[in-house]
């Protein structure tokens, strides 16, 4: 390449002579002239040479390094999650899910004539249809807000915030004031249809207030001071209680164990005030009650409340006792009983009963029926006792024995049926032959779905 560049510019050279050179002899002076051009030439051949090695000498510059790829293991800004429903979480601690339940009930009553009439037999209804919304707020703060819009009627169910960054949580709001195993287990849990007669008798219901709570390895405590249901709410309205409840729930290997005790104490505020305790014969579809004290004056009322329970395995068994006291001006203070005994068995191999901060929880199948399975089944009995009678208070004594069958063919669906044999003594309601001593039987068959 360096011989082809010296030829070209003395090529270039020649023929930049003057014509009339070419044409004839050149003279002793141009052929001076003519060298000095040459060595010019030469001298420029040799500088563009030297440019030239420098140039091809330079190494070739390495390639610019690729931006490394972002990282696969980087949390995402906003998580979505299925628990039955979607469940919406950002990173710097927000959460948001609906949630609700549906329970529709086909039920009935057989009772001698004359005791419920055309509101017994059978008869269906959609028990309970919540929806609401739940989460929580960043610094520990959490909230609940859902309502009961069955049969055309809207009712506030559990409508609250709460805040607890460690074992203490302090909640304001509509909550349950911690009456008993059974009340604080969701009806999604029960064993059976209805809960135990002296839950509905002694008005356990939720209230407006201001609670705590302190939940340990294997203790938990509750308390709270409440006002009255959010419905019952008036300028009239100044009833205050004040509820607590201790639980012992150490776990020994696979065996959960349950032993608690709680308290209640009201007063109405009012010296007009008047109390009824009263129960159905454990099916919602009819409105009449066998056992019914009417009407009483109250000055204050005062409960205490016994439980035990053990989960081992897949069995369980229950219990609770429960006595209310009724204060009164210038008369005898009734003292009146209610408490259950249960046991259960879960007949699928694997499966057990939930458990979980002081109740029982959901039932989840380790083989659903999505998975080839045939869900989880749970058969349980038990005896219910209530006693309204106390001195010159006639309100009656029902006994019940039930049986009943839980099916959950996937976590979020269950399908209950029931059996219930009443013995109803001192009924408030007679037979068509006036007779207030008699038996009854009850069924039902609940199908849910909740998320």
């Amino acid at each position: 390449m360096r011989h082809a560049l010296t030829a070209a510019l003395l090529a270039t050279s020649m023929f930049c002579l003057p014509t009339a050179a070419r044409a004839q002899a050149m003279t002793a002076q141009e052929a001076v002239q003519l060298r000095a051009e040459l060595a010019a030439l030469k001298a420029q051949v040799q500088t563009l040479e030297t440019r030239l090695d420098a140039a091809t000498a330079q190494p070739t510059p390495a390639p610019a390094p690729t931006p490394a790829p972002p990282s696969v293991t980087a949390k995402p800004a906003t998580e979505i999650s299925w628990k039955g429903a979607p469940e919406i979480k950002t990173a710097d601690g927000w959460s948001f899910k609906p949630r609700g339940r549906v329970q529709v009930d086909l039920a009935g009553i057989d009772t001698p004539v004359g005791v419920t009439g055309v509101r017994g037999g059978t008869a269906t209804e959609f028990r309970r249809v919540y929806l609401g919304v739940d989460g929580k707020i960043p610094g520990g703060f959490a909230y609940r807000v859902e309502a009961d819009i069955a049969n055309g009627e809207v009712e506030l169910t559990d409508v609250y915030m709460s805040y607890g960054t460690g074992p203490l949580t302090v909640t304001a709001g509509q909550v349950k004031p911690f009456n008993g195993l059974d009340d604080m287990t969701s009806d999604l849990f029960t064993s059976f249809m209805e809960r135990a007669a002296f839950v509905q008798a002694f008005g356990f219901e939720r209230r407006v207030g201001l609670s705590a709570q302190y939940k340990g390895k294997a203790l938990l405590l509750q308390g709270g001071v409440f006002g009255d249901n959010a419905a019952d709410l008036t300028d009239s309205n100044h009833s205050l209680s004040i509820d607590g409840r201790a639980v012992f729930m150490p776990k020994l290997g696979d065996t959960q164990l349950h032993l608690a005790a709680s308290g209640h104490w009201r007063d109405p505020n009012d010296p007009a005030a008047t109390v009824r305790y009263r129960a159905r014969p454990f099916v919602h579809t009819t409105d009449v009650r066998l056992v019914d004290t009417g009407l009483l004056d109250v000055a204050s009322e005062r409960g205490l409340g016994l439980e035990g329970a053990v989960i081992a395995g897949p069995f369980h068994a229950a219990g609770e006792a429960y006595w209310q006291t009724l204060k009164r001006s210038g008369a005898a203070d009734p003292t009146f009983f209610g408490g259950y005994a249960e046991v259960g068995m879960v007949l699928t191999p694997g499966d057990a009963r939930g458990y979980k901060d002081g109740a029982f929880d959901r039932l989840k199948p380790s083989k659903p029926i999505t998975a080839g399975g045939i869900g989880a089944i749970e058969v349980n009995a038990r005896y219910d006792h209530l006693d309204l009678n106390d001195g010159a208070i006639i309100g009656g004594r029902q006994q019940a024995a039930l049986i009943g069958l839980v099916w959950a063919p996937i976590d979020y669906i269950r399908i209950t049926a029931n059996y219930g044999k009443l013995w109803i003594d001192d009924a408030r309601v007679a037979t068509a032959t006036g007779d207030r001593d008699y038996s009854a039987d009850t069924f039902g068959l609940r199908t849910q779905i909740d998320f």
